[in-house]
């Protein structure tokens, strides 16, 4: 957070000395302007010389420093443009490529400053003040960059939390809608986590930090953000490409034009009309505008280089679970195993799981709700990656977890019950019961596919799930996707999605973190929500929203600023092209040509402006507004039941 809150100081510097300097030198040509009504030539002289001595020496360092790298790009056109006027004497011109160039770049910085303003206002919203208790047990105020692993902290009520970490003592609702999207308030109790960036509630809580503020999940939020803009785009770098040629055919130009006409004039005409200020400044001005406005719709672009390949997926990789569903599952079964009755093992299980934050507990919590069902106290909650929910409840050790963490004895006692989308309940060290439960698809899962094949040139939907062959193979028949892979690895993924991207262009989107692999071998990726760090970090997008309507946004984004930054680069070259041509006939003088280029280059900084500006809907998905059922008979569904067995 204070990284990013130093670049954007930054970048605030680089556009305020930027434009400090425009203004002196524009000053400085008005100066000269009105100088020379009055026949004032040798001060005219002196104030031009003074202008592009104020204006030219950061342009020159960073020229050179491009050409000790032999790297001819655009901007050397411009300082030879500028070298050029000042040998033959044509100081108007020199200033004048000057002021434009600056302008330019100064543009462009603000136009990052314009697109960076979601990562400011992340960063500067996150605390920077904890309230640690040290070794007296009073609460001192510290920098969160000083909060170490292990320490305990104090938050007291509406406060923000500063750092990921687990509750020591206190008990109370956070709201972490701003991190995850849900609307709802988490419970906390001792041994339950904590986000940073959430927002605590009526209630002082103990914490203490398992993460440093730099490793935390908001910062890991900003750092993604803050990654877009440092990431150099494949169309910015088609840019350079095409200035790698573009610089010495306007140099050979120039030249020709020179030794046919033997006019030194002319030479300086074609240079000065060929600086190409759409490749230096309109398509990096496109890109992030895109950036903005994906960040204004709440899409992540963490690669703009994904605003360019979207168009050309042809293949869409789709996971499942929290993707093509809600993932919110509902409990549609309470199966009893021992001596508890259904209401007291739900009421237990219901106790212990309002504390956690797995996709099954709010299922259990909403069940009890729904049956009036009080809560029970807990104590000693804890949430172990891979060994499931513990705690006390009413004098009893509750433990929930998965079949397959149980152990072998344990498990035996559940061979003839059916696997699934199931929890074990265990009170005491004995199973007591199971509790079953569905995950409803997305009400706009099944026409958002159908819209990617009629609107966005999607020929084939391929279902990759982990989830156990015969669910995933159901869900599909509902959703109309042929294509079917069940039971899949993270690792088996992998090798589909490679012999997928061989074939065609792929477009993956999932959600989980077994996605991340298979996402880095897919041509594009679109992760769903944050729920992992990984999975964001594999992306090249990630719709905070978790919704699919926000990928179709995406996907036109990306046609927009393409189209747009081709329309800027194509034009403007082409202009300046035809103007090289007039200039090497001897049509332009110097002066004409760079007022000349100056109008073009507005032209294409103004189009590229309008990716940034307020528009209608960017999106021709319409979310409907009746769930979709999943329309397969009771006779299939049992047909794939019994084909598993």
């Amino acid at each position: 957070m204070k990284e990013a809150s130093q670049n954007a100081g930054r970048l605030q510097r680089s556009v305020t000395h930027k434009t400090g300097v425009i203004i002196i030198c524009a000053g400085m040509l008005a100066a000269a302007s009105v100088l020379l009504l009055f026949h004032h030539q040798q001060a005219v002289s002196v104030i031009l010389l003074a202008a592009i001595g104020v204006s030219s020496l950061p342009l020159l360092i960073e020229t050179v420093r491009e050409v000790m790298r032999l790297n001819f790009s655009v901007d050397f056109l411009a300082v030879l443009s500028i070298a050029t006027a000042l040998l033959l004497g044509e100081l108007w011109v020199a200033a004048i490529v000057i002021l434009m160039l600056s302008g330019g770049k100064t543009l462009e910085d603000i136009a990052t400053r314009r697109a960076s303003s979601v990562l400011r206002a992340l960063a500067k919203r996150m605390p920077q003040v904890a309230h640690r208790i040290d070794e007296n047990g009073l609460a001192i105020d510290v920098s969160i960059e000083t909060i170490q692993i292990g320490n305990r902290v104090v938050l007291y009520p509406h406060e923000l939390c500063p750092v990921d970490g687990i509750v020591l003592k206190g008990s109370g609702g956070m709201d972490e809608s701003y991190l995850t999207g849900e609307p709802f308030l988490i419970e906390k109790a001792p041994g339950t986590n904590v986000l940073s960036g959430a927002v605590n509630g009526d209630s002082v809580l103990t914490i203490q930090a398992t993460r440093l503020a730099s490793d935390s999940r908001y910062a890991k939020i900003v750092e993604v953000l803050h990654a877009s803009e440092q990431n150099r785009p494949k169309i910015r770098r088609l840019g350079d490409r095409i200035g790698s040629w573009y610089t010495p055919l306007a140099l050979g130009v120039a030249l020709l034009s020179w030794f046919f006409s033997g006019v030194p004039d002319r030479f300086l005409a074609v240079l000065v009309i060929a600086t190409p200020c759409p490749l230096l400044i309109a398509i990096p001005i496109a890109i992030i505008g895109a950036i903005s406005v994906g960040a204004r719709y709440g899409i992540i672009i963490k690669d703009p280089s994904i605003l360019e390949r979207l168009n050309s997926c042809r293949t869409l990789l789709v996971d499942k679970t929290g993707t093509l569903t809600y993932g919110k599952p509902i409990l549609s079964d309470i199966v009893c195993l021992g001596r508890w009755p259904r209401e007291a093992l739900l009421q237990l299980a219901a106790s212990l799981e309002r504390y956690s934050k797995h996709p099954l507990a709010n299922a259990v919590t909403t069940a009890v709700k729904d049956e009036g069902l009080p809560f029970l106290n807990a104590e000693n909650v804890c949430e172990s990656p891979g060994k499931g929910l513990t705690g006390q409840v009413d004098g009893h050790s509750l433990t929930l977890t998965g079949q397959s963490k149980l152990p072998r004895d344990l498990a035996r006692e559940l061979s003839p019950v059916t696997p699934g989308l199931e929890c074990v309940v265990l009170i005491d060290g004995l199973v007591a019961g199971l509790l079953h439960f569905q995950d409803q698809p997305r009400n706009e899962s099944k026409p958002f596919l159908k819209h990617l094949g009629s609107r966005h040139k999607i020929d084939k939907v391929v279902l990759l799930s982990g989830d156990r062959p015969a669910e995933v193979s159901l869900f599909a028949a509902g959703m109309g996707i042929s294509e079917v892979y069940g039971g899949k690895s993270p690792e088996e993924k992998v090798e589909i999605v490679r012999k997928m991207t061989a074939q065609a262009p792929t477009l993956y989107i999932g959600d989980g973190i077994n996605d991340a692999p298979a996402m880095l071998n897919a041509t594009a990726a679109v992760a769903l929500g944050v729920n992992s760090d990984v999975t964001a970090e594999a992306a090249g997008a990630v719709i905070l929203q978790s919704s699919l309507a926000s990928v179709d946004e995406l996907i036109h984004i990306g046609n927009r600023m393409r189209r747009i930054a081709l329309l800027s680069a194509a034009g403007g070259m082409g202009l300046s092209l035809a103007g090289m041509a007039a200039a090497a006939a001897g049509y332009l003088t110097p002066i004409e040509g760079v007022l000349l280029q100056e109008a073009i280059d507005l032209l294409s900084i103004l189009n590229s402006l309008r990716m940034i500006l307020p528009t209608g809907p960017l999106s021709d998905f319409h979310v409907p507004s009746l769930p979709v059922r999943n329309e397969v008979s009771v006779e299939a569904r049992s047909k794939l039941v019994s084909a598993e067995h």
